[in-house]
């Protein structure tokens, strides 16, 4: 198992909290940032749908983008349709900050929205 999914997985069960940056509550940016050991950006745009910009920061925290996803990957998901999200692969499912169930949760199986792309540490 990668360390990533480890880290992710110590996360699951933490509240979700919209810009959630700590165990008291977390989003998406906020478990990727702390399963990938990383600082999280405050304005990155998932929100605003732009995956540009969303794939700018994700180049800017040293992740490159992949053909393919393995565990530990980050999917960059089009949850919405002026929505993005971040989930982290492992290899069979997702792990992620559900704002509609109020958690961070590992869900098995493929993901349940369009992935628009794989980031990897580079």
């Amino acid at each position: 198992m990668s360390a990533v999914v480890a880290r992710a997985r110590a996360l699951v069960g933490v509240p979700f909290r919209l810009h959630g940056r700590s165990m008291a509550g977390l989003d998406c940016v906020g478990v990727a940032a702390m399963a990938l050991g990383r600082t999280a950006p405050d304005a990155y745009g998932l929100r605003s749908g732009d995956v540009e910009r969303a794939e700018a920061w994700l180049r800017a925290a040293g992740l490159r983008p992949e053909e393919a996803g393995r565990p530990g990957d980050l999917a960059l998901v089009q949850s919405g349709p002026l929505q993005l999200h971040l989930m982290i692969g492992t290899g069979n499912g997702f792990i992620h900050a559900h704002a509609g169930i109020g958690r961070v949760v590992e869900t098995p199986g493929a993901s349940p929205w369009p992935v628009i792309g794989w980031w990897r540490e580079a």
